[in-house]
């Protein structure tokens, strides 16, 4: 197990960003930020930003220094903005153009980093196989998120000719109320006109953000661990039991039966395959490599980030 380290991380203005901060700050570690701007506040957190320009190929002199583990979750959000052909393109350069940025840097040497984790996503598989259960040996998918994960993870395996070690954190539906799908489904469930989507039958793989900023803390200090990890909780939910669960812990009943697909296609686009479709994710590696949920379920995942809210 490694000790106490300086872990720069990318990104770190995110909801997992702010929040695996947090975690890394609690268990000892320093925590130093790479990001396009230095945040108000700075001096108030005790945490040091350095600035990066990922079009002109900069980064601040300084950033690596003394740094021991990267961590690298930047990367434009993949439900911020329509998926227009010009948003496609931000989503994947984002993620391959950054990490390559880091890649050169780190190949000039002059630093201490020996270890490089980075998010992925479940995405990975894709969302039209609704039996298989995915392991990390599992084929890549084939549609957009399929293969912009594909192409993200190739950038980030090259960092392992450098002599790092790599670890990709392979990131399921993440379950917060600082953000994400959680409050997006909260949102109609609280004027009562919440409902399952589709069918309601596409599973969900979700995780806990405690769980989630958990397993990257877990790699950063296990040396053991590395390549892909897919970070899902041990019980998949469909869309239909994610719904009411929800729903029971809002104390708001589920009135409207459904919302058709041909809805969310008119009004989402390809982006409505984010929701109407899905897959079951297995966590048996990381498992396997010691580390404990802390919400096995989604009943007390919502307990823990509802219950006391309601």
């Amino acid at each position: 197990m490694n000790p106490v380290q300086n872990i720069l991380i990318t990104g770190a203005s995110g909801m997992i960003g702010q929040h695996l901060t947090a975690t890394l700050l609690a268990r000892g570690h320093r925590v130093t930020h790479l990001g396009r701007s230095k945040p108000e506040g700075e001096k108030r957190s005790g945490v040091q930003s350095f600035t990066w320009n990922i079009e002109k190929r900069y980064i601040e002199p300084g950033a690596f220094l003394g740094v021991d583990t990267i961590i690298h979750l930047a990367g434009a959000g993949i439900a911020d903005k329509p998926w227009t052909k010009e948003r496609k393109r931000e989503i994947l350069e984002s993620r391959t153009q950054s990490t390559q940025l880091l890649h050169d840097e780190l190949k000039r040497g002059g630093h201490k980093v020996k270890t490089f984790l980075s998010a992925s996503a479940i995405g990975f598989y894709g969302f039209e196989d609704a039996t298989t259960v995915f392991t990390e040996v599992s084929p890549a998918g084939t549609d957009f998120l399929a293969q912009v994960t594909q192409r993200w993870e190739r950038e980030v395996d090259t960092l392992s000719a450098l002599g790092l070690r790599v670890v990709k954190i392979r990131i399921g539906i993440v379950l917060s109320t600082d953000g994400g799908v959680l409050n997006e489904l909260m949102k109609p469930i609280k004027f009562y006109v919440g409902a399952p989507l589709g069918s309601g039958d596409q599973y969900t793989s979700w995780i806990h953000i405690d769980d989630l900023c958990g397993i990257f803390a877990y790699a950063a200090e296990h040396d053991t661990l590395q390549g892909p990890y897919n970070a899902v909780a041990p019980n998949p939910v469909t869309n239909k039991v994610l719904t009411k669960a929800t729903a029971r812990m809002m104390h708001r009943p589920i009135i409207i039966p459904k919302v058709p697909a041909f809805a969310l296609r008119l009004l989402l686009g390809e982006m409505a395959d984010l929701v109407l479709t899905g897959n079951k994710v297995s966590n048996t590696k990381i498992l396997n490599e010691g580390f404990v949920f802390s919400y096995q379920t989604v009943e007390a995942a919502l307990q823990n980030l509802l219950g006391e809210k309601q």
